[in-house]
C-alpha cells in the first residue's frame, strides 16, 4: 500500500493509505471525507463543551436577548421542559446567551467529557507523526462516540434547532462562519502532487508511479484556492544541518 501524506497548505492532516492502481476521483472523494469529517468532529466537540456548561440551545429568536428582553417580547424556550438531561441538571447561565442554562449533572457531564476526549484522540492530526493512518469508519466511529454519549445525557434527544442534533443529522449551516472556510466542498476539491495537479478520471500510479510500498506528500485545496506551494526538496532541518556543516568546514580550512 502507499502511504498518502495528506496536507492542506503546510499543514499535515492525515497518512491515508491505498493503491497506486486506485482511480484518482476516489481517492480525494475519500480524502474530502475525511478531511470535512475530522473538522466536523471539532466542530461538535467544542458545541458538547458548551452543552456540558449550559445545556440544550434557545431557540434562534431567543438567542443573544437578556431576560427583560425575552419578558418584553414574551418569548419562551419551549424545549427546555422536554429536553431535560437525565439526573436532572442544576442552572448555569449562558453568557453568550445561547444555551438555555440547564447544566447537566456532574456524572454527565463527565460522560461528555470523555467521548470528546476519545473522539479528538482518534481523529488527531498529531497520529501521523505515530505513523497512524486515518479512514473514515474511524472518523465515523468518532462521531458515533459523541452520538451515542449526547443520547445518554439526552436520551429524548436535543432540540431540533440545536446545533449538535443539526450537525448528528449533516444539516449544518456554516454559512458565515469561519468553519465555512476551512470546509472543502467535495465538488470543488482538488488534488495534488509535486506541484502538479492530480486529474480526475486517472489512476494513482500515472502521477505516483508503479511503486505500491512508498511515501509522498499530496495535497488537498479548493477550486479558485491557486496551485499549493511545493514541497521543499529538504526539510527545514536537514537545511540547517548542511549550513552548520558548510560553516564548520569554511572554519576548519582557516586553520589549514
Amino acid at each position: 500500500m502507499v502511504v498518502l501524506q495528506v496536507k492542506r497548505g503546510d499543514e499535515t492532516l492525515f497518512l491515508f493509505e491505498t493503491s497506486v492502481n486506485e482511480k484518482s476521483d476516489t481517492v480525494l472523494r475519500d480524502l474530502v471525507a475525511i478531511y470535512n469529517g475530522q473538522l466536523k468532529v471539532q466542530r461538535v466537540c467544542m458545541e458538547i463543551e458548551e452543552l456540558a456548561e449550559h445545556g440544550t440551545m434557545l431557540p434562534s429568536e431567543m438567542v443573544g436577548l437578556n431576560d427583560d428582553q425575552i419578558e418584553e417580547l414574551k418569548l419562551k424556550d419551549v424545549w427546555a421542559d422536554k429536553c431535560i438531561p437525565s439526573g436532572g441538571f442544576s442552572f448555569n447561565k449562558d453568557p453568550l446567551s445561547r444555551r438555555n442554562g440547564q447544566q447537566p449533572t456532574e456524572a454527565m457531564r463527565k460522560v461528555l467529557a470523555n467521548a470528546m476526549t476519545d473522539a479528538k484522540a482518534m481523529i488527531d492530526r498529531k497520529l501521523a507523526k505515530s505513523s497512524k493512518a486515518l479512514t473514515l469508519k474511524i472518523v465515523e466511529e468518532a462521531m458515533n462516540l459523541l452520538r451515542g454519549a449526547v443520547t445518554i445525557v439526552y436520551p429524548m434527544q436535543l432540540p431540533p434547532h440545536d446545533t449538535i442534533r443539526m450537525e448528528f443529522a449533516n444539516m449544518e449551516d456554516l454559512s458565515g462562519t469561519q468553519a465555512s472556510k476551512e470546509v472543502i466542498e467535495p465538488s470543488k476539491a482538488q488534488l495534488w502532487f509535486a506541484g502538479k495537479q492530480i486529474l480526475m478520471g486517472k489512476i494513482l500510479k500515472d502521477y505516483l508511479g508503479g511503486n505500491d510500498k512508498t511515501k509522498v506528500v499530496v495535497k488537498i485545496n479548493q477550486l479558485g484556492d491557486g496551485p499549493p506551494a511545493r514541497e521543499a526538496v529538504i526539510s527545514e532541518h536537514i537545511r540547517r544541518q548542511m549550513m552548520a556543516d558548510a560553516f564548520r568546514r569554511q572554519e576548519e580550512l582557516k586553520l589549514v
